[in-house]
């Protein structure tokens, strides 16, 4: 392994540019932004061989994406601060709750971004800080550049957003629901984070930074999603501030003798009623051939579109689980029976 600097490349206000962001601050790792700007932009597409953010430039000049592949490389190479757990019941929480804050909660974030034109516009000038000016969101803008940048925002909306809402089931039609289950995830993460600084504890795992990067990118990013926190607001705002601010010489341990929360279970209910009715139906749709799916989450039957990469992202968990000896273990199955969740995953 190389010693350097690690280059984050993708835009301040990406899911998972900031999901990788979180893990990089967390785990000390030397790193600085590199923000897709428009010049930019052709040559690492052309490099990366995607379009997708974000990319991560390593010190022996690897240019990576994905995170769900970058996070466990970088767990490895800074083991002194590892953010994925050895053993069993913890390993299998880890992956199982990054896959499905990983997939589930792009449907909010589409939803909150690009279903209200206050919000579009709002985040025209953000885009642009990154995209245009080559700076971060942070820094003040002038009366001139938020006349020039607030367009950037319909403009994306035209371009992306208001496809990715129809493909996600989530466009301006479902607000209601989109609404009302984000609330009722609020309230799971409001049980548990009450007693609980992360999702396995005192020491943060993959799965917290996509639940932090989704949270600093839109939820108390976004005027929209901000104005739906409500009474949890405050918890929200305290969570993800603990990865993007000052992180401690030593991470906590992790609970002994392999031990979840107390509380993992409320985080678990909601997901198995929400994104546990989705996935399956989303993946059996898919190898069927099938454009379109189906699926209910409490709130009547949705249709969004199939996604090849969830299946990919599927049997990526269950080779981890098998690694883990997770298969067989009786905490992981004491914990998951009667869920379905390991049954999606192994079979």
């Amino acid at each position: 392994m190389y010693r350097g600097e690690y280059q984050l490349v993708g835009s301040e206000m990406s899911f998972f540019t900031r999901k990788l962001e979180a893990q990089l601050r967390c785990q000390q790792i030397p790193w600085r932004y590199r923000f897709k700007t428009e010049e930019r932009k052709a040559e690492l597409e052309a490099r990366a061989g995607t379009h997708f953010i974000p990319l991560l430039m390593t010190p022996d000049k690897w240019l990576l994406h994905d995170t769900i592949a970058i996070g466990p490389l970088l767990s490895e190479r800074f083991r002194e601060r590892a953010v994925i757990p050895d053993t069993p019941l913890q390993r299998a929480c880890c992956f199982i709750l990054e896959d499905a804050f990983n997939h589930w909660l792009g449907r909010v974030c589409v939803h909150s971004r690009w279903c209200y034109p206050g919000n579009v516009a709002w985040v025209g000038p953000r885009f642009g800080a990154n995209m245009v000016l080559d700076r971060s969101i942070d820094e003040p803008f002038t009366d001139a550049e938020i006349e020039q940048l607030t367009p950037v925002g319909n403009m994306m909306y035209e371009g992306f957003g208001k496809n990715v809402c129809e493909y996600n089931g989530a466009g301006p039609d479902q607000a209601e629901k989109v609404q009302a289950d984000f609330a009722r995830m609020l309230e799971a993460l409001a049980v548990h984070l009450d007693a609980n600084r992360f999702l396995l504890g005192d020491r943060p795992c993959i799965a917290d930074f996509a639940l932090a990067g989704a949270s600093k990118a839109h939820f108390v990013c976004d005027p929209e999603p901000r104005s739906w926190l409500g009474a949890h607001s405050d918890l929200l705002h305290e969570y993800t501030a603990r990865f993007f601010g000052e992180w401690p010489e030593a991470l906590a341990p992790w609970p002994a003798d392999d031990a979840v929360p107390e509380t993992l279970p409320v985080v678990l209910n909601y997901l198995q009623g929400s994104y546990y009715q989705s996935a399956p139906a989303n993946i059996s749709a898919g190898l069927a051939g099938e454009k379109y799916y189906t699926f209910d989450y409490g709130f009547g039957t949705t249709r969004a579109r199939t996604q090849k990469r969830l299946n990919v992202a599927r049997l990526h968990v269950r080779d981890e689980l098998l690694r883990a000896g997770a298969v067989d273990h009786t905490g992981v199955r004491a914990l998951f029976e009667g869920r379905g969740i390991l049954d999606y995953y192994l079979n």
